[in-house]
């Protein structure tokens, strides 16, 4: 079983950056495909961001490619989500989840965190 817990989120001005931060527990977490995912208020919850296991490929969201990066670090357990040139409409719970095979739907993945908030001020 993994455990994820997101932080980093927090209040930025249009066009700022912020990286959040997956952290995640247990031994194996080098096993999991990871994802990234965020839902707006009154929306469902949609994909950003995906990466393998030894982060060789990575895949995002059309609304999100070449501003955010997804990365991770086995090491330390943990997988990020680098976005810049952010926008108001980028404001949302942003969601970690871990799954045992490569998919940009929820449904696949097994593993989630509580989510942290992202809001972006025009």
């Amino acid at each position: 079983q993994v455990q994820l817990v997101e932080s980093g989120g927090g209040l930025v001005q249009a066009g700022g950056s912020l990286r959040l931060s997956c952290a995640a527990s247990g031994r194996t977490f080098r096993r999991y495909y990871m994802g990234w995912f965020r839902q707006a208020p009154g929306k469902d919850r949609e994909f950003v961001a995906r990466i393998t296991l030894s982060s060789g490929w990575t895949y995002y969201a059309d609304s999100v490619k070449g501003r955010f990066t997804i990365s991770r670090d086995n090491a330390k357990n943990t997988v990020y989500l680098q976005m810049n040139s952010l926008k108001p409409e980028d404001t949302a719970v942003y969601y970690c989840a871990a799954s045992l095979t490569l998919a940009t739907t929820q449904n696949a993945y097994d593993y989630w965190g509580p989510g942290t908030q992202v809001t972006v001020s025009s």
